[in-house]
């Protein structure tokens, strides 16, 4: 992934970044042309790497492209908004999007039917966590049902071999243009466009959460 210096993400907040948001793009390379699925995922880093686990249906031939071509890709993207130049507070400034996204890539490796109770526990009970609420498990479904579930879905592990981090939230921006932009992207009442907002005050030391 091309990352302009100043918006290089120091690796370790990258990492937790991955951890936290656990939702991204399988991509791995097909006969020809790259196939790519969307799914939830976990991510245990370790040093410069670290193991993501995940599942996909058995459905989806990608299992089978992981199987000949084990080089993957997953692409993690946060909050994004466009940024007009309107709110900038110097002349001569041309549209843009902010953004989070990280890659992490690695080696993936099938895994077999007695892995996958594990990992759908897990899965889930990170997921749950978010909600205030009692956690759901997998005991609240039907033995027989959760055990045809289970074979119409095939579980990958990737080895992580590097996390990369493109933090694109305006830092090379002189501090008018900074807060014209903030000011603007919290004005337009969008939960996505606050994130954002929140993200490039924290890029620059200001303190929002």
């Amino acid at each position: 992934m091309y990352v302009h210096p100043a918006f290089k993400a120091d690796p370790d907040a990258s990492a937790a970044f991955l951890a936290e948001r656990g939702f991204g793009t399988l991509v791995a390379a097909g006969d020809g042309f790259p196939v790519a699925v969307h799914v939830p995922f976990l991510f245990a880093p370790s040093g410069t790497g670290g193991v993501i686990e995940l599942h996909v249906a058995r459905a989806n031939s990608i299992h089978e492209t992981v199987a000949a071509n084990p080089r993957v890709l997953v692409a993690c993207t946060g909050p994004d908004a466009y940024v007009s130049p309107d709110w900038y507070g110097s002349a001569n400034q041309v549209p843009t999007w902010n953004y989070v996204a990280v890659h992490a890539v690695g080696r993936a490796q099938l895994m077999d039917k007695d892995w996958l109770p594990g990992h759908l526990e897990r899965l889930s009970a990170k997921f749950e966590a978010w909600y205030p609420k009692k956690p759901w498990t997998s005991g609240a479904v039907d033995r027989q049902r959760l055990a045809a579930m289970m074979n119409a879905i095939v579980g990958i592990t990737v080895e992580v071999e590097d996390v990369q981090g493109n933090w694109k939230l305006g830092q090379h921006k002189g501090r008018d243009d900074h807060e014209g932009a903030v000011a603007g992207l919290r004005a337009q009442n969008d939960p996505a466009a606050t994130a954002v907002a929140d993200l490039m005050d924290r890029a620059r030391g200001i303190g929002h959460v």
